[in-house]
């Protein structure tokens, strides 16, 4: 038998169960930190494995560790759970039965496989040489939930971890991996600008709010073409607007203006926060108004570990043939799995769903998206040689 056959062979025949699972999971998905139903059912599955859970975030979390049969090392497997606010648009025997919930980014599928993965080891845990933690988070979408894992003691003992995440942009069962940064850094911010209200026919004798917002968006976006290196990757986004009422000759108070910073590099995430502050200090005194800015951070930059990621590429390729494992671009989106590889070696890697000859073509975060159930015992699969194989690399 080829190596990883037997488990590969196991993940096809829980094929079945793990698509079941998922489509529980889509049917009824819960929001960013109150995902206590989705917590409990993979709490009972765990437990039904005899895995020994512990619940984190207020019951929305849990980590599962299983002990191996030889003393070793630890590798965590981490699940994000959360759905995200979106009515669904597909007409499916298992859709969403929470009105404005839906998994459109794949969380369902990411809980399935991993549940899957759980089975298949805890057949095998005398063979493993060290233990596996399953990590299942809750609130990756607002970027919160794997600091409060992390915070709550989710890496304790953990010496790497691995994440997968499902791909609509690539084929079902494809790989993708990346050494060095993947996601990009995400982070928020809100400016509020003041001035003086007035009658539109009478400016002079108003501060137009709206119009020292307009410059002071036009200047900041020559932040990413005119200072940062153009062979670098940076994205400064001006998302949403407020300003005024109804009325056509009212010039407000005040206009409200917000959007998001991406990077791939740590300094520029510090760098381009305090430019934005530097232009507002410039630009909104000189026109008489008065400015707030407020930065949310939310997502570090995720960066894979060398190591780590050569790892899940040569396993992926003897599994699925070097073929289907490819090596994609960083994205610009933002994953808060960065959090735990802040504190060990890790790798976040892609699993390819989409299918075109089944129209499953949609992005992620669109009411149609779907996944081909197909790839979800492939994912299980790679989740447990990962698993296998990292421990045994670690005995040697």
């Amino acid at each position: 038998m080829k190596p990883y056959e037997k488990i590969l062979q196991r993940a096809r025949e829980l094929a079945s169960k793990i698509i079941e699972l998922r489509r529980e999971f889509h049917q009824h998905p819960e929001l960013a930190l109150q995902e206590m139903n989705t917590a409990k059912r993979v709490k009972r599955v765990l437990k039904e494995l005899g895995i020994e859970t512990r619940m984190l975030v207020n019951g929305t979390g849990l980590v599962g560790r299983l002990k191996g049969g030889k003393s070793g090392k630890t590798l965590a497997l981490r699940a994000d759970i959360d759905a995200l606010p979106i009515q669904e648009e597909l007409d499916l025997p298992y859709k969403s039965e929470n009105a404005g919930v839906m998994h459109a980014c794949g969380h369902d599928a990411h809980a399935a496989m991993l549940l899957g993965a759980a089975m298949i080891l805890c057949e095998m845990k005398k063979e493993l040489t060290g233990n596996v933690v399953f990590i299942f988070q809750p609130a990756e979408e607002t970027g919160e939930g794997a600091k409060k894992m992390v915070e709550e003691g989710a890496l304790a003992g953990v010496d790497s971890i691995v994440a997968i995440h499902v791909n609509s942009s690539l084929s079902s069962g494809t790989f993708g991996y990346h050494c060095g940064p993947i996601m990009a850094a995400g982070d928020f911010f809100d400016v509020k600008i003041t001035g003086k209200g007035g009658h539109g026919g009478m400016p002079h004798l108003a501060i137009d709010p709206i119009v020292i917002a307009s410059i002071a968006i036009s200047t900041l976006q020559t932040l990413v073409s005119r200072e940062v290196d153009p062979i670098e990757s940076a994205v400064l986004s001006i998302c949403k607007m407020d300003a005024g009422g109804k009325a056509y000759n009212i010039i407000p108070d005040s206009a409200n203006f917000g959007g998001t910073i991406r990077s791939l590099k740590p300094e520029l995430r510090e760098y381009l926060p305090k430019r934005i502050k530097e232009i507002l200090d410039g630009i909104v005194p000189a026109m008489r108004g008065r400015y707030e800015f407020n930065l949310l951070e939310r997502f570090p930059v995720t960066i894979n570990d060398d190591r780590m990621t050569a790892l899940v590429a040569r396993v992926a390729g003897e599994i699925l043939g070097k073929e289907r494992v490819v090596d994609v671009k960083p994205l610009m989106g933002s994953e808060d799995f960065s959090y735990y590889l802040q504190k060990v070696p890790g790798v976040y890697a892609f699993l390819g769903t989409r299918n075109v000859e089944k129209g499953i073509t949609y992005p992620h975060h669109h009411p149609r998206f779907d996944i081909d159930e197909g790839a979800l015992s492939i994912g299980a699969g790679l989740n447990a040689v990962f698993a296998l194989e990292y421990l045994r690399e670690s005995e040697r």
